[in-house]
């Protein structure tokens, strides 16, 4: 049986890209398995889909990443020794993400493009509309980014894509859409979508909107992907599927009510690590004390 057209039951997460921005720290363990505060990133994200009622989680994996496998799997020795302890509450807190998911597992192969990463998990998703998270994309939101994009979905009943608003002179880093003007009032945030480019020279960006990390997808994607030619770097690229995708169906972008942090690169990994340190209240008061507390470059360089 299907699943109702209109309910999200999987979330796919792409986590088989090498993480080179962050060598030596990547060497030998995964990028998603970074930590901010005290969960890895993948985590946060992996919480959003469940807190957004989404249960079946997706992970695309490459070689060397066994830790974030190990990480969503029952620890037995580890839950024996807390406890033994005593130690309920962080007993609780390991328990709680591997009991509330169910998880599988898909090697990319190859790290041959976010499109050919989503369309390797086509077997698992089969036949029913999904979502898509890049764990480096970590937003705070209420409601969670993905509960927020379902809701639109529910009423477009079409791919929705994340999108933000963000400064000229970094357009040309994102996937940009072109927005249609002729679409009529379709809800605060929500626009269709007229066109799709890939990082975009600044002047020629068709807007500042451009394509964050979280897309809800139909299964008809698939085929778009496998018709759209890798580049040439032999790549298969989401947005190129996606425009393939426009030509038959329409598309809808959606501006996320929260705060996104990228976390792929290291000024706004510190960027989030400061943000969600400030966020629990046993850490936000002794931290902000001690960031303030800093000699500010401008003393310090007299």
């Amino acid at each position: 049986m299907g699943a109702m057209s209109g309910t999200i039951r999987k979330a796919v997460f792409p986590a088989a890209g090498l993480g080179t921005r962050f060598l030596p720290a990547t060497k030998a363990q995964p990028k998603e398995m970074l930590v901010l505060v005290d969960k890895p990133v993948i985590q946060y994200g992996v919480e959003e889909a469940v807190q957004s009622g989404v249960d079946n989680i997706v992970i695309v994996t490459g070689r060397g990443k066994n830790a974030i496998e190990d990480h969503f799997d029952v620890a037995v020795e580890l839950e024996s020794y807390l406890e033994q302890r005593g130690k309920t509450a962080l007993l609780e807190e390991i328990r709680k993400i591997t009991r509330l998911i169910n998880v599988s597992y898909v090697r990319q192969g190859e790290p041959l493009g976010l499109g050919h990463a989503v369309l390797v998990t086509q077997n698992l998703v089969g036949n029913e509309p999904f979502a898509v998270i890049l764990g480096d994309d970590v937003i705070d939101a209420n409601p969670p980014a993905l509960k927020q994009m379902i809701d639109v979905f529910a009423r477009v009943d079409g791919p929705v894509l994340a999108v933000e608003r963000v400064p000229h002179e970094d357009i040309s880093s994102y996937g940009v859409v072109k927005v249609d003007e002729s679409a009529g009032n379709l809800g605060r945030g929500v626009h269709r979508i007229a066109d799709l480019v890939e990082k975009p020279r600044r002047e020629d960006a068709p807007s500042n909107l451009a394509i964050i990390g979280r897309y809800i997808l139909t299964p008809d994607i698939f085929d778009s992907l496998r018709a759209t030619t890798s580049d040439r770097t032999g790549e298969i690229q989401l947005t190129n599927g996606l425009r393939h995708l426009l030509r038959s169906r329409p598309i809808y972008a959606y501006e996320i009510d929260g705060v996104r942090h990228d976390t792929g690169n290291k000024l706004g990994f510190l960027k989030a690590l400061v943000y969600f340190a400030l966020k629990r209240p046993d850490l936000a008061e002794p931290f902000r004390k001690y960031l303030e507390s800093l000699p500010t470059l401008s003393t310090s360089s007299r």
